[in-house]
């Protein structure tokens, strides 16, 4: 359940969760999530309260219906074998993955985003530049099929 307060929660403190453990894992490490803009297919015909009320959290199933996150690469493969095995054909079992966003000492949830049937869709590395120092950037982008808040 979101908690509500009179000034806005900052965005450095969230975990991403997977549902297998590592939410506070190196693995589980994320350092950014991109949210897609949640919109309403508005040129779907009008459904009636009952249609609508038995599919909640559906949204418009448009290649903009993507979740991306990014993390620094410490060697874990599990993001890689995900997407190949998607990529041969060989879907593993879709996921529910969810976004916590932390209070200010990570004692309490304020709110979470919960993305339904998350698959993969696309990954990438930053480029590997020999003159320019930095941090090797892997970033997973994830089709779903429904977001909630809670």
């Amino acid at each position: 359940m979101a908690q509500l307060r009179d000034r806005p929660y900052g965005t450095a403190n969230f975990l991403v969760d997977f549902g297998d453990g590592k939410a506070e894992s190196a693995a589980g490490g994320f350092s950014e999530v991109i949210f897609p803009v949640f919109g309403i297919d508005a040129s779907a015909p009008a459904e009636s309260a009952a249609q609508t009320a038995s599919k909640p959290g559906t949204v418009d199933p448009s290649p903009a219906n993507r979740l991306i996150l990014k993390r620094g690469f410490i060697g874990s493969l599990d993001l890689y074998a995900w997407w190949h095995k998607a990529r041969q054909g060989r879907a593993p079992k879709r996921k529910t993955l969810q976004v916590r966003l932390l209070s200010e000492d990570h004692e309490s949830v304020v709110t979470t985003w919960r993305f339904r049937e998350v698959r993969p869709v696309s990954l990438s590395y930053s480029p590997l530049q020999a003159n320019v120092g930095g941090i090797l950037i892997e970033t997973v982008e994830f089709a779903f099929e429904s977001m909630e808040m809670l």
